[in-house]
């Protein structure tokens, strides 16, 4: 596909439409950004609902979906490495043995906002819709990781799923993990359900890991181990440039410094406009105009958001929700005035709990262009003449 050259706000300027999807339970609205593997994208406009719809979530995948499995029950999961009691558990097991709990969390895609870096960084080109929050219903991992009792030499985890690599070659397709610290957080679920209802094959079926905050290629779908480590994990996807940004910004297009790279650990702060969408008309006259949106920043909260009718010049603060869980996006809404008829460009800008702003345009450039994002930014015209109209 072809790559996009970022306007100076982060918005799209030249790109070919994404197809739009044909897959059973998908909104035919989304957009195959990639099919080999699948890579399915949300427009920011279709990501309105408190709560994400299964049809409207976005789907990466990182080799191929696996067969059905024809007894979802006896899936077993297998919990291993520096532990004092390796755990086999099955599905039915886990429902059995553990609390189950029901959260609203976010998950994005560790790539999202790649498309507004310039020059372009390899891989999938997401605007900003790898993300979504809907309701995951499953048991905390950590309540499962205490049955299987830590050593004190575990720090680092792994992930398996059943996925196969695109190649057909044994061996899983991606095999990522996190830090003890992160691996232990009440938020992280082993989940079955979302929206109430069995995971889609698509999403994981039966089980998938739920780590929110943190790219979400850890979040394991069709999840069949997790390895507790004593040492960094070294699956695939793990070192290089995989999931990883530089410590000192580097020239933009320039050759990496393995050794300048860290992980990308919590996502950073971003705010979208879900209502209007862009490219809406209004009538003439208008003088006033509602909106609304969505915000989240990895493992921190959002403090504020503020939008801009100007280009930056002035900012208004919008009205932000409080989040129902930790690690649930917050909603806002906000009303703008108009000062006359014409076309404008609204920019929303997030700032965290530890005062972190998005920034204008996508920052810290790297060869795959993690952690893009700019303030996301709607175009909108109010009524209409001969002016309007491009030569």
């Amino acid at each position: 596909m072809q790559k996009q050259k970022p306007g100076p706000t982060g918005k799209r300027s030249s790109r070919k439409k994404a197809k739009r999807t044909a897959l059973a339970g998908k909104s035919p609205r989304l957009a195959v950004i990639g099919r080999h593997p699948l890579v399915v994208e949300t427009p920011e406009s279709l990501l309105d609902d408190d709560t994400t719809p299964t049809a409207r979530m976005f789907v990466r995948n990182n080799g191929k979906v696996p067969p059905r499995p024809s007894r979802p029950e006896t899936w077993t999961l297998t919990i291993d490495g520096e532990v004092e009691k390796p755990l086999s558990l099955t599905l039915r097991e886990l429902k059995t043995k553990f609390r189950t709990v029901t959260r609203r969390l976010l998950i994005e895609c560790g790539g999202n906002g790649r498309a507004f870096f310039h020059p372009p960084a390899e891989g999938v080109p997401w605007t900003n819709g790898g993300a979504g929050c809907p309701e995951w219903t499953g048991v905390r991992l950590a309540d499962v990781l205490k049955a299987a009792r830590l050593k004190p030499s575990a720090v680092f985890s792994g992930h398996y799923g059943a996925d196969p690599s695109l190649s057909g070659e044994v061996g899983a397709a991606m095999s990522r993990g996190v830090p003890i610290a992160k691996l232990m957080d009440d938020s992280n679920l082993i989940a079955w359900a979302i929206n109430g209802k069995p995971l889609p094959l698509l999403h994981g079926f039966p089980v998938r890991l739920v780590i929110p905050g943190w790219p979400s290629s850890v979040s394991t779908k069709w999840l069949t181990r997790i390895w507790i480590r004593d040492r960094y994990h070294d699956g695939p996807g793990m070192g290089g440039l995989s999931y990883r940004v530089p410590v000192t910004p580097m020239v933009p297009g320039g050759k990496p410094n393995l050794a300048n790279f860290v992980d990308l650990e919590s996502m950073p702060v971003r705010s979208i406009v879900t209502r209007p969408a862009d490219g809406t008309r209004l009538a003439a006259g208008t003088r006033a105009i509602d909106l609304r949106g969505a915000a989240w920043a990895g493992d921190r909260t959002v403090a504020r958001v503020d939008l801009s009718i100007d280009g930056g010049a002035t900012w208004h603060k919008a009205k932000l929700g409080a989040p129902r869980n930790r690690h649930d996006w917050q909603r806002w809404t906000a009303a703008l005035k108009i000062p006359g008829d014409g076309y404008y460009e609204i920019l929303a800008r997030a700032t965290d709990s530890e005062g972190v702003a998005q920034p204008f345009v996508a920052s810290n450039w790297s060869p795959h262009g993690y952690g893009g994002n700019p303030m996301h930014r709607i175009a909108i015209t109010v009524g209409s003449s001969a002016r309007d109209v491009a030569p």
